[in-house]
C-alpha cells in the first residue's frame, strides 16, 4: 500500500450532520493536490448499492442484517477502498465498520463478539487512519431528520435505539482514542469546519 494513501471514515447517528461535511473535507484534501475517493456504506459498488436498498427498507433477521452489511463491506473493500489506497489515493467513506458496532451492536443488541468475528474476517488488518465521529443529542438529531426527507427503517427507530447506538459509538471512540476524533455537531457550521480543517491539516 502506498504510504501517501489515507483512509478517513465519517460516523454518527442519523441526523448528526456528518454527510454535510464530507464534501468540504474532500475539497480541503484536493486543494493539497491529493486524489480523493468519496464513497459510502452500505453501498459504494453496484452490488453494495443493491444491498443498501434491501438493508434500508426491508425487514430481516438481525443476523441477516449484520451479515449483509459485512458482505457489502467486503465488496466495497475489494472494488473501491483497497485499490484506491494501493494507488496512493485518499479515501473518505460515509460510514464503515464502527457503524455496524453502533447500529447492529448498540441499537439492535447483536452480541459484539459476533461483530468482532466478522470484522476480523472481512478486514483483519485495515482500519481507518482517522474516524470523525459527529456527536449530537438525540432530540437535535431527530429534529434534523424530520426536516429533511422520508425516513428509512433505521431513521424510523425510537429514541431508545438511537441512545444505544450513540452510546456504542462513544464507547468505540474511548476504545480507540488514537483513531477517533469526536466532533460536537451542535456547534455552528463554520466552527465545525474550522475544526475539521485543523484536524485534516494534521494528517
Amino acid at each position: 500500500m502506498a504510504a501517501s494513501g489515507k483512509f478517513i471514515s465519517f460516523e454518527g447517528i442519523d441526523g448528526a450532520g456528518k454527510s454535510t461535511h464530507i464534501g468540504y473535507v474532500a475539497e480541503l484534501l484536493a486543494a493539497r493536490g491529493l486524489t480523493v475517493v468519496t464513497t459510502r456504506e452500505p453501498g459504494g459498488t453496484t452490488l453494495g448499492e443493491q444491498l443498501r436498498e434491501l438493508l434500508l427498507h426491508e425487514k430481516m433477521h438481525l443476523e441477516t442484517e449484520a451479515l449483509l452489511m459485512f458482505a457489502a463491506r467486503r465488496e466495497h473493500l475489494a472494488q473501491v477502498i483497497e485499490p484506491a489506497l494501493a494507488r496512493g489515493d485518499w479515501v473518505i467513506t460515509d460510514r464503515f465498520t464502527d457503524a455496524s458496532f453502533a447500529y447492529q451492536g448498540g441499537g439492535r443488541k447483536l452480541e459484539l463478539q459476533k461483530l468482532e468475528a466478522l470484522e476480523q474476517w472481512v478486514h483483519p488488518h485495515l482500519q481507518p487512519n482517522l474516524t470523525l465521529l459527529f456527536d449530537v443529542p438525540l432530540e437535535i438529531a431527530r429534529a434534523r431528520l424530520d426536516a429533511t426527507r422520508a425516513l428509512d427503517k433505521f431513521e424510523q427507530e425510537q429514541a431508545g435505539f438511537f441512545a444505544a447506538t450513540r452510546n456504542e459509538y462513544l464507547r468505540r471512540a474511548k476504545q480507540f482514542p488514537l483513531r477517533f476524533r469526536v466532533i460536537d455537531s451542535t456547534r455552528p457550521l463554520n466552527d465545525v469546519r474550522a475544526l475539521l480543517a485543523d484536524i485534516v491539516a494534521s494528517i
